[in-house]
């Protein structure tokens, strides 16, 4: 009986699908465009890390790295729980500490336990970090004057901004919501 099937089976034709013709598919060209994406976005990163640690240079400062330099970019005015700055920056808890660490040690940081809860280390730039968050924040504006020079690239700049909120929003959920049907 199976063979006899099997045999029937293998004989007839395929039938053809019917091609899913979604508004919102996306081509092999848009697919590899999708690829190559996250490998610029890593490298991007990486470059980007360069251009602080230039900066950093530049301005005399070698006793931290531009991670811990970006760390004081996002402290900024506030002060932050460790776990606030990990949840910010996407800082693996032993890497946020080890940069906190330095951080402090350099005297760019100041870390107290919470007036409301002790238990939580709260984190304040002290005057040579707000000085270097400064310095950073005019580099960051030679930077974003060398890539927006007119409205259109202003408006090219918004546009890889939402999309790239769009793609961090999208692959959270994807990582939040794993194995739970995303479709």
């Amino acid at each position: 009986m199976s063979t006899q099937r099997r045999a029937g089976a293998e004989s007839k034709p395929a039938e053809a699908k019917p091609a899913q013709n979604k508004p919102d598919a996306i081509d092999v060209a848009e697919l590899a465009e999708y690829h190559g994406l996250a490998r610029l976005i890593e490298r991007m990163h990486r470059r980007f890390l360069d251009v602080v640690r230039a900066g950093l240079l530049r301005q005399g400062i070698d006793d931290i790295g531009p991670v811990q330099a970006l760390m004081v970019m996002l402290i900024g005015d506030d002060e932050p729980s460790v776990r606030d700055l990990m949840e910010r920056g996407y800082y693996l808890g032993s890497n946020a500490s080890y940069s906190l660490k330095i951080l402090v040690e350099a005297g760019y940081i100041d870390r107290g336990a919470s007036q409301r809860d002790r238990r939580t280390a709260r984190l304040r730039l002290t005057d040579k970090g707000r000085t270097l968050r400064d310095d950073l924040f005019t580099l960051e504006q030679v930077q974003a004057t060398a890539l927006v020079r007119n409205e259109a690239e202003a408006a090219d700049l918004k546009a890889a901004y939402r999309t790239l909120r769009r793609l961090d929003r999208i692959w959270g959920d994807m990582v939040r919501y794993a194995g739970q049907g995303l479709d």
